[in-house]
């Protein structure tokens, strides 16, 4: 075509040469997709063809990616679509505030740090607040990055013991009528905090804490009447919750202790005629200062990309149904 132009740029980093193409392509890939550009590895040199726009802002995002790349991230899928978004939406100053510390190291040695700018503000809340809310959609790591928080709490000796609960909805908490014994019938419902836990602490150590009554996993119901002190204690799946159960929720916390509260306001599963718990918290306790709340969106879903793309979908189908 008549427009296009040539670009080169030295880049002798073979390591970053490597990350910046990924496995069998698939960034580069990627980044001609979005900029309209090609790119060509030749000898210590990028080669970059395309018009001239798209290679200012190419050469842009090499050099973002670079630096992103000497403080030892890697190149993903995930983290590369995100900086582009970042630059088309002229938000390349703050690609900086992605790079830091790892939160902690799982027990596989993988490091948890937040992937976008919505995580990290979730991070800060619930490191400042003593409650916390995070909402947003399916994907964003509301649960991963809170177990995360309190996993470093416990190491730190902030707290204790950790206690993670959720609502069985689909049971109405009435788990009599479920086979096998009390464990039997909740595990099904809170088969996604152990697995996080599973992951961050690795199987021995979750066992032994688990043994030692340091980490208590349990239905919301097993929580009234308690006074839970020097803990971390996380509700998941709030959106679930009636308003008289995130009230008795809310009035458990103790001297010492800290409490994060995540749930998506669009996966409501309460019966007809039930309003969220979750909703109505929101609502009455956001002009309290010392209440943190993190909203994050369809931007910071950290799954298959094509996770993203669904909840656009449903957003849109939303909205057109509301409009009409």
């Amino acid at each position: 075509m008549e427009n296009q132009q040539q670009r080169r740029m030295v880049v002798q980093d073979m390591h970053f040469i490597k990350e910046l193409f990924g496995n069998f392509d698939e960034n580069i890939k990627l980044i001609k997709k979005h900029i309209n550009i090609d790119i060509i590895s030749r000898e210590g040199e990028l080669i970059l063809i395309g018009e001239e726009k798209n290679l200012r802002l190419a050469e842009k995002l090499i050099v973002e990616l670079k630096n992103v790349v000497k403080k030892g991230e890697s190149l993903t899928i995930q983290n590369v679509t995100y900086i582009i978004n970042m630059m088309l939406e002229g938000n390349q100053d703050k690609i900086k505030d992605l790079v830091g510390d790892a939160l902690l190291i799982t027990a596989k040695g993988k490091p948890i740090k937040p992937k976008t700018l919505g995580q990290k503000q979730y991070l800060e809340e619930i490191q400042h607040k003593d409650l916390s809310f995070g909402v947003g959609p399916a994907g964003t790591g509301k649960t991963y990055l809170a177990v995360a928080m309190a996993v470093k709490a416990f190491r730190n000796e902030e707290v204790n013991k950790i206690i993670l609960t959720r609502p069985a909805v689909e049971a109405g908490e009435s788990l009599g009528f479920l086979p096998g014994d009390l464990k039997d019938k909740v595990d099904p419902y809170l088969r996604p905090l152990y697995d996080s836990l599973f992951d961050i602490l690795g199987g021995d150590k979750f066992q032994k804490y688990m043994e030692r009554g340091l980490i208590e996993v349990a239905p919301l119901a097993y929580m009234r009447g308690r006074t839970l002190d020097n803990s971390f204690i996380i509700l998941d799946e709030a959106q679930n919750t009636t308003k008289e159960q995130m009230k008795m929720f809310l009035t458990r916390l103790g001297f010492g202790s800290k409490a994060v509260v995540t749930g998506d306001i669009t996966q409501i599963d309460l019966p007809r005629g039930k309003f969220s718990g979750l909703k109505h918290a929101i609502t009455i306790l956001k002009d309290i200062k010392e209440v943190g709340f993190c909203y994050l969106t369809d931007k910071d879903v950290v799954r298959h990309p094509l996770v993203q793309k669904i909840i656009q979908a449903y957003d849109l189908a939303d909205k057109m149904k509301t409009d009409s």
